[in-house]
């Protein structure tokens, strides 16, 4: 770095889905190994900042860091979340950007789009709970929800689920349960595709695997439509009736100390008492390291419950960097080329 040049890598969501980055094993793994990184404290994991503009709509922007000590890389993950944009603009909701930054001298070393990675990290966490969690035969998935975390959450849970041959899909409209349909169809040809009309038990009555993505804040999902055996997982706020957590056999979180100050169901049975921390059954790393059982009969209801951790993400961006930089993709750009007073030209732009 002669004279304070400094460089990064610049990748556009295109560079990623060019390099490959679109890879539900590659997430799934990377997710694996930071929850195990973090349970051994090789994780540097800070509070959250968060800013919140509407409390109503729960419009936000949030920055999340987290460093991995042994790879030496510090990251951030900057996410709007704004959920009236699909009713108001007929935009996505989410958008995000990732800094990666070295920590021997402190430079960026990546500045990327974020929201693949933070839409695949919901997804991977959902299908890791999953892998251990739901049955292995899983034939039917049922959504509340139909947009990108839905689709997203749908190739993960195919991907540990090979079985699951059919998909139902409740949404506010029907003309957005046939777009889920049109752009997820292509993608699994062999799987049968059901539209229920905004109908949300005909879409998780009887299925195996229950999702619910909405931006909603109501007790969509009923306890009567958990059918026993069948797996929950939970993405959202406050998306089911207190109920469906207290007929399940286990309750699994991604991290419970975390999902109990927030937003979620469980959270605000927690706050109100009727949930304590020993009805939780684990988080899923103590599953994923065999500390603890997973799935132990096909007639459990396992509920799981993912807040999100941003070291998740930051592992997950680290995969993706990699695996870019492998393939050559991305465009390096100077961030500066030297330090201010080495700049030749520094007379001509100081202002006194």
């Amino acid at each position: 770095m002669k004279d304070g040049r400094i460089q990064f890598t610049y990748l556009s969501q295109s560079d990623l889905l060019e390099a490959g980055c679109f890879d539900i094993e590659m997430a799934l793994s990377a997710a694996e190994k930071g929850l195990i990184a973090y349970y051994k404290d090789e994780v540097l994991f800070p509070e959250k900042i968060v800013q919140i503009f509407n409390e109503e709509t729960q419009e936000r922007i949030n920055c999340l860091p987290a460093t991995f000590l042994k790879e030496k890389i510090c990251g951030v993950k900057w996410v709007s979340v704004f959920p009236m944009n699909p009713v108001k603009y007929g935009t996505q909701n989410l958008s995000a950007v990732i800094i990666l930054s070295e920590i021997e001298k402190g430079y960026p070393v990546a500045v990327m789009d974020g929201t693949l990675c933070s839409n695949i990290r919901v997804a991977a966490m959902g299908g890791l709970a999953a892998k251990h969690l739901a049955k292995k035969d899983s034939e039917v998935i049922g959504f509340i929800g139909a947009g990108e975390q839905a689709k997203m959450h749908l190739l993960a849970m195919k991907h540990v689920l090979p079985k699951l041959q059919e998909c139902r899909v409740c949404a506010k409209t029907a003309r957005e349960e046939e777009q889920f349909i049109e752009e997820m169809s292509p993608l699994i040809p062999k799987m049968k595709f059901v539209s229920t009309k905004t109908d949300g038990k005909k879409a998780m009555e009887g299925a195996d695997v229950l999702i619910t993505a909405t931006s909603a804040q109501a007790p969509l999902l009923k306890a009567e439509w958990m059918k026993p055996g069948s797996f929950y997982s939970h993405i959202g706020g406050w998306e089911d009736e207190y109920a469906v957590a207290k007929q399940c056999d286990k309750i699994v979180c991604d991290d419970w100390e975390t999902v109990k100050h927030r937003t979620q169901t469980i959270s605000r049975m927690y706050k109100e008492g009727l949930l304590k921390d020993e009805d939780i059954y684990a988080n899923i790393v103590d599953i994923v390291m065999g500390k603890k059982k997973g799935r132990e009969s096909d007639t459990e209801r396992i509920y799981f419950n993912a807040v999100g951790l941003s070291y998740v993400d930051i592992a997950i961006a680290m995969a993706m960097f990699n695996k870019a930089r492998a393939a050559d993709i991305g465009q390096k750009l100077d961030l500066q080329e030297r330090m201010i007073f080495k700049n030749p030209k520094l007379g001509q732009y100081v202002k006194l």
